[in-house]
């Protein structure tokens, strides 16, 4: 398998590959026929990964082979986890599909696949987005090529699922109540005060994932809400997440709520800190160069103004 190191990918693609929760995530997400016809005990997790060497290690997937009333399908399932939209998406999966298919050939006896009765595995390409920008990219294949219109009737074509993370509504994924509708929400783009909030008011749904689980979330949220956090602070919202057991979720929810507004106006104070320092360094530049102009020489620029020589050179 490839090495993903992105801990959002990670997060998503272990959740993921439990079976049960990604059955849930289809039940929840995918407004199909088929999906009632899908159960846990039809599903396995393949263990292979597709990766396109020019996004190697940008990105993950996840392949699911299926039996639906003695059919064999494959579910494939990529992570595009990138504040960027990118439009050749089609194109990439028409690769990964291919891929797959060619594996599954070339795995398969000679006088089996030149039987009448063969036929290619289905493929259902799926795709899971969660940047801020629209995603606006052609759904289906036929239309990222010119001329589809003409000739749609001759030439390849497909659909991928989006499951494009900031395009639900916040209620719609409070009503579904899962694990994967949780995690949706606490990605959306939001500010940390509002993380906090919908966290809260989740409490009582992330107390039924097991230690596992827990400890996968612990990381993810950490790297969500450290950023922008004064350093000397950081140590504390670490070590309240770290060490917080999965049953005492809600008192560890409670001491970020109570902390959290002294955190942020620390970073603010730190921030309006920080910028008086370097207006006030960028005024002495400025006087610097104002003097050197009117003929003071370096010495005496760097001795009126207290600046180090070679900054003054």
């Amino acid at each position: 398998m490839v090495s993903i190191n992105n801990e959002h990918d990670k997060t998503y693609k272990a959740f993921l590959e439990h079976k049960k929760t990604f059955l849930e995530f289809l039940q929840d997400f995918v407004q199909e026929e088929w999906v009632q016809d899908l159960q846990e005990d039809n599903l396995t997790l393949v263990d292979k990964s597709f990766i396109l060497k020019d996004y190697q290690e940008k990105e993950a997937d996840i392949i699911y082979e299926v039996k639906i009333n003695d059919t064999k399908v494959y579910f494939y399932l990529l992570f595009e986890l990138q504040s960027t939209v990118d439009y050749t998406m089609p194109y990439r999966l028409l690769l990964y599909m291919t891929e797959l298919w060619r594996q599954y050939f070339d795995n398969t006896d000679e006088r089996t696949k030149r039987s009448k009765s063969f036929k290619l595995p289905a493929i259902i390409p799926m795709l899971l987005y969660n940047g801020k920008k629209k995603w606006t990219v052609a759904q289906s294949f036929a239309r990222y090529q010119n001329g589809y219109e003409k000739f749609d009737k001759h030439i390849l074509d497909f659909e991928y699922i989006l499951f494009n993370v900031n395009g639900y509504n916040e209620k719609e994924l409070y009503e579904i109540g899962s694990l994967m509708s949780a995690i949706f929400l606490l990605d959306q783009n939001i500010d940390k005060e509002e993380f906090i909030s919908r966290f809260k008011r989740l409490v009582i749904l992330i107390q039924r994932l097991s230690p596992e689980q827990w400890n996968r979330l612990k990381r993810w949220i950490l790297k969500i809400l450290l950023p922008g956090i004064p350093e000397s602070n950081r140590n504390k919202i670490a070590e309240l997440i770290e060490e917080s057991d999965i049953m005492e979720v809600d008192k560890m929810v409670m001491n970020l709520e109570v902390n959290f507004k002294k955190w942020m106006h620390d970073a603010r104070q730190e921030g309006k800190q920080e910028g008086r320092q370097e207006g006030r360094q960028e005024g002495l530049f400025e006087a610097a160069k104002l003097a050197l102009q009117k003929g003071k020489s370096i010495d005496e620029v760097a001795e009126l103004l207290e600046l180090p020589y070679n900054i003054v050179e």
